[in-house]
């Protein structure tokens, strides 16, 4: 563990000035270092071994090929409108808009999923809301567990229509 240098014994008075002085060594310590770095090695083993790696935590999402057309009845397919303030209306085919709050979209969509089990929704985005309300709607999609949803850019009429509610 430790060592004591202890010397090699008194030296030789010297002589300086008017008599002799006796020169003292001083007793060396020596400290061995191996026990503590193999305890710095085991408490990083340890924590190395013993910590719980997270997953990353992302949403799969599979694209199908451009080129394939898939054809969809009008009833069975539901759209989501998203504005740049973060309001949210929804329709059938070409019936109407009707609102609903942000907050309630996990129930609606449940609901609604309830009503059919063929039911495709597909969310329209205005380019301009937040990159947060986009991750909000996709969660409130997986909460639902709604599998067959499409996101889509709000083109100017949809814009238009959207922003034409009060």
């Amino acid at each position: 563990m430790g060592a004591l240098d202890a010397g090699e014994g008194r030296q030789q008075p010297q002589k300086k000035g008017g008599g002799l002085h006796h020169i003292k060594r001083r007793a060396g310590v020596r400290i061995d270092m191996t026990p503590m770095v193999d305890i710095a090695f085991l408490l990083l083993i340890f924590f190395m071994v013993t910590t719980v790696f997270r997953k990353p935590q992302a949403m799969e999402m599979n694209l199908p090929p451009h080129d394939v057309k898939v054809k969809v009845a009008e009833s069975s397919v539901m759209t989501v409108f998203v504005d740049q303030n973060d309001r949210v209306f929804y329709r059938y085919a070409n019936d109407p808009l009707a609102p609903v709050e942000r907050k309630q979209l996990v129930p609606f969509f449940k609901t609604e999923a309830a009503k059919s089990d063929k039911l495709i929704i597909l969310v329209k985005l205005d380019r301009a809301a937040k990159y947060e309300t986009m991750v909000n709607v996709l969660d409130d999609l997986e909460f639902a567990d709604m599998k067959r949803f499409s996101l889509i850019p709000m083109t100017e009429e949809d814009l238009n229509l959207v922003m034409a509610q009060p």
